[in-house]
């Protein structure tokens, strides 16, 4: 290993929570701040918290429900090309007579 080359590693780095929680860990920081931790984090607490600040969550949302509705409102391939078929159908079926020798 070289000598001089390596960070100074600091076995006891405070790890310091928004929300006032302190753990210590193994880190080349000696102090480290963070926003969130296992203390606050809604995943593991189990409560909603607002951390959301550009709108992502409900941008989400308004995307996924449009989709949803998009989705049923349309229809499946093969109901698209029947309908297209009966389409022409009833197109055919109107369509008059153009030469004399039909009438």
């Amino acid at each position: 290993m070289k000598a001089k080359i390596h960070p100074t590693y600091f076995p006891d780095a405070k790890v310091v929570c928004a929300c006032g929680n302190v753990v210590t860990a193994g880190s080349t920081v000696p102090e480290i701040h963070v926003e969130l931790c296992s203390k606050c984090h809604p995943f593991y607490t189990g409560k909603q918290k607002l951390i959301d600040t550009a709108r992502r969550v409900e941008k989400f949302m308004e995307r996924a429900s449009a989709k949803d509705a998009k989705a049923s409102k349309s229809l499946g391939k093969k109901a698209k090309v029947a309908k297209r078929a009966a389409h022409k159908a009833a197109k055919k079926a109107q369509k008059k007579p153009t030469k004399l020798s039909e009438v």
